[in-house]
């Protein structure tokens, strides 16, 4: 790890950001959670956080403010167990200004609208951001008061104009012209141009001094630490749409594996596959499609491994490829076009615009594929799309043991830097379909769980179960429900309930 400023989120062994952290020096905070002398310190929280630590992300930035924004942004979006802070819905400070109002004014706000004004920040510091915003208001001679049009009965009242800090354009005493050049020049203040009021601070703070006012030198001193903080420019970082996986520039990531694969576009579209099962029972498989290098949740798919029997991964793989792209051929037929591809050349600039929206369906072929697994799953699933005609989709394996990348016609694997922007990528595609993958599995041996206990009943049909079921949700459900709301069900009386609560009681249902 680096000694640089940025953001660590640990994760457990399912993916979820149960921390979110910020430090000055990655190397030295994220090392000192590991270091057992240490440990006999901490509360059972630390200990319960740093053993359930799986996995490990950082992100680097400039400057500390910086990783504080992140920090905040990132705890928002996904809510970690183990944080405290910034948890709730409060945001950052803004400074707005809407330069078309009759008589602008400078307000603090923490949201940001598309209403056409001008926003300054987000502010680490609150306490900063209003002082300099004070200070703007009196070399600026801004107007201060609430009122969206003041006019003379505003004018009465008004503090800001008796100590002279506002030039009045409300009753005339200046044109609304001449304001309005006088917001523009804060408005340029407030972007960073603010050397001649730095070095005039600096000099009042120095002639103070030297009359030995040191009250007075202290004030100009705390107006111009306020001031460089709140106009030192840090990085602003987009919000984040989903909270896994873990992404905080997916386009540079996407631009990197399409250069890092020679693929002749950037893979807009990316669809990842991965087979579930326990011993040849309950053998699922999972579609992953990614947008613009962000999860694309709307268009996962699921199957039921319908033809294979035993553990065949291999033959299983090979069904779910045959099943989805022989069905997207048919929907492309009948609608007898096939959604354009929109991509970015590799050779494109980093800075790239935003992506346009996801398609509402599947109806396009993927820009690439990814298959859980090496060489084995990579080849069945080839040739399936060989014989689908449909050999020129870039399609890649990814190995999980050393992350190897594995394609058509390359007889070594591809390995990258675990820094590599396209292997996080790659590599939270193939997450996130063994996690789709693992869940549909898991929710099928449970129902199986449930179902089975219902059987043991005596009496029941599966009419009465389906109904059971359909009303409660899961088994779990029913043995917390009473006796009057099981005999609602249709086929069940008083004492064929009562039967049933206390068959469920004695079973110890926890499922």
């Amino acid at each position: 790890m680096p000694h640089k400023p940025g953001v660590y989120l640990m994760k457990d062994r399912f993916g979820t950001v149960i921390y979110v952290g910020k430090a000055l020096d990655l190397r030295k905070r994220v090392s000192s959670y590991f270091q057992p002398s240490r440990r006999h310190g901490w509360d059972l929280k630390l200990n319960a956080l740093v053993d359930a630590v799986y996995d490990l992300d950082i992100y680097t930035v400039r400057t500390e403010p910086e990783a504080f924004l992140l920090e905040g942004k990132l705890i928002k979006e996904y809510q970690p167990r183990y944080n405290i802070s910034f948890r709730d819905d409060k945001r950052f400070l803004l400074i707005k200004v809407n330069v078309n109002d009759p008589i602008p004014r400078f307000t603090m706000t923490r949201i940001r609208q598309n209403d056409g004004a001008r926003y300054f920040g987000p502010f680490v510091h609150s306490a900063s951001a209003r002082h300099t915003l004070i200070l703007a208001r009196r070399k600026f001679n801004l107007r201060g008061c609430r009122s969206f049009t003041p006019g003379e009965d505003d004018y009465k009242h008004c503090l800001y104009a008796h100590l002279q800090y506002c030039t009045a354009p409300c009753i005339g005493n200046m044109s609304l012209e001449d304001y309005r050049r006088q917001v523009v020049a804060a408005c340029e203040f407030l972007s960073g141009e603010t050397e001649e009021i730095e070095k005039e601070l600096v000099e009042q703070m120095k002639k103070a001094s030297t009359a030995m006012n040191f009250e007075k030198a202290a004030e100009y001193r705390d107006a111009l630490a306020d001031l460089r903080r709140t106009t030192q420019k840090n990085k602003t970082f987009p919000r984040v749409p989903y909270s896994l996986p873990i992404a905080i520039e997916p386009h540079r990531d996407l631009i990197e594996l399409g250069q890092v694969l020679s693929l002749p576009t950037n893979p807009m579209r990316i669809e990842g596959f991965d087979i579930s099962n326990i011993s040849g029972t309950f053998a699922v498989a999972s579609l992953v499609s990614f947008w613009d290098g962000k999860p694309d949740r709307s268009n996962y798919r699921r199957f039921r491994i319908k033809t294979v029997t035993g553990q065949n991964d291999f033959a299983c793989m090979a069904e779910t490829i045959q099943r989805r792209y022989s069905r997207l051929q048919k929907e492309t037929a009948d609608s007898h076009a096939i959604v354009p591809i929109n991509s970015i050349s590799p050779t494109s600039p980093p800075e790239i615009p935003p992506a346009p929206a996801p398609p509402a369906s599947l109806s396009r072929m993927p820009d690439l594929i990814v298959i859980d697994g090496g060489k084995g799953q990579l080849n069945v699933a080839c040739a399936e799309l060989a014989k689908l005609g449909l050999s020129a989709i870039p399609i890649i394996g990814l190995a999980k043991e050393y992350e190897e990348i594995f394609r058509p016609g390359h007889p070594e694997p591809m390995r990258l830097s675990d820094s590599s922007g396209a292997l996080k990528l790659l590599q939270r595609v193939r997450d996130e379909s063994h996690r789709f993958a693992n869940t549909y599995n898991a929710q099928l041996r449970l129902k199986k769980i449930s179902e089975s206990i219902l059987d043991e009943f005596p009496g029941i049909g599966e009419q009465r179960k389906a109904a059971l079921l359909k009303r409660f949700g899961s088994v779990q459900r029913l043995r917390m429900a009473s006796v009057e709301e099981i005999s609602e069900i249709s086929g069940f009386g008083g004492k064929s309930a009562a039967d049933l609560k206390a068959f469920l009681l004695a079973r110890g249902v926890n499922r």
